[in-house]
């Protein structure tokens, strides 16, 4: 296994490391989950709507049995892992590359009296460090686009993936007609020089031999869950106000509007993706 980290990879570890960072994720994203919700009217609680997208993306995978192991890449604070260890009594491993958002993961499966069913992995799942055909399901949740790699990061996928087991996760992504340059100040703001695409997703899991079980097209809610951010994000500045940096609110402001005005355009995508390997 190759321990060293690539720019895009030490760029994020970095990031979500910071204090800054770690203090308003879990602040004013719930302090659960790290991505995109499913609202039901303008007004939902972030944690409310995060929650409901783990609920569907459970739903996605079905029969989930209590002897069954889920991996979760890029698996930030863990909610997704206890909701599946609280809906199905099965095994989660959780594979995340930011040791802040990693401790915080095991305090609160400690604090639910379940760490004993979810392991807690310090790794990046450009290398996944599993063995081979070792997971029935493998889960992410708008992770991937912080790879400088997300073919590898696929064909690693198929690689610990049992014969049969099922791969779901969702990704903010560009469209398929998104014209070029109009992304910049996104990809400036993540230090990225692009995002995937659904076409891009489809095409390399085709190559991979995996069968397409059917993809959601969800770009509302992306723009629902970053118009949601910014506006707890406005509510919640006095309250941030020495504990996270001005510096460090005003950017994110700015970075919300750019994804909000990008996904109002058209030249963002999200969605649920569901994809089985061959028996």
């Amino acid at each position: 296994m190759t321990t060293g980290y690539d720019s895009a990879t030490r760029t994020a570890r970095d990031y979500y490391n910071s204090d800054d960072a770690d203090t308003f994720y879990a602040e004013v994203w719930g302090g659960e989950d790290i991505h995109v919700g499913m609202y039901q009217s303008a007004s939902e609680p972030i944690r409310a709507a995060s929650r409901r997208t783990v609920d569907h993306l459970a739903d996605r995978l079905g029969d989930v049995k209590k002897d069954d192991t889920v991996l979760d890449i890029g698996a930030g604070y863990g909610g997704a892992a206890r909701r599946l260890v609280e809906r199905f009594g099965c095994r989660v491993v959780c594979l995340n590359l930011s040791e802040a958002e990693n401790d915080r993961n095991r305090a609160m499966n400690r604090q639910a009296g379940i760490d004993d069913r979810i392991d807690v992995i310090d790794g990046r799942f450009e290398d996944i460090p599993a063995a081979d055909r070792s997971a029935g399901f493998v889960w992410s949740q708008d992770a991937i686009l912080h790879s400088g790699d997300r073919s590898r990061v696929l064909a690693e996928v198929d690689r610990v993936l049992k014969p049969g087991g099922l791969f779901v996760f969702t990704d903010p992504m560009r469209s398929d007609n998104c014209p070029e340059g109009v992304l910049d100040p996104i990809l400036q703001r993540i230090h990225l020089p692009d995002l995937g695409s659904p076409g891009f997703y489809k095409s390399v899991a085709s190559k991979l031999g995996w069968k397409d079980e059917g993809y959601e097209d969800m770009t509302d809610q992306l723009v629902n869950h970053y118009t949601r951010v910014l506006e707890t994000t406005e509510a919640e500045a006095p309250r941030l106000q020495g504990r996270v940096s001005d510096e460090y609110v005003d950017r994110m402001k700015r970075g919300l509007r750019h994804w909000i005005d990008g996904g109002k355009a058209g030249h963002l995508a999200w969605g649920v993706f569901l994809f089985r390997k061959p028996a």
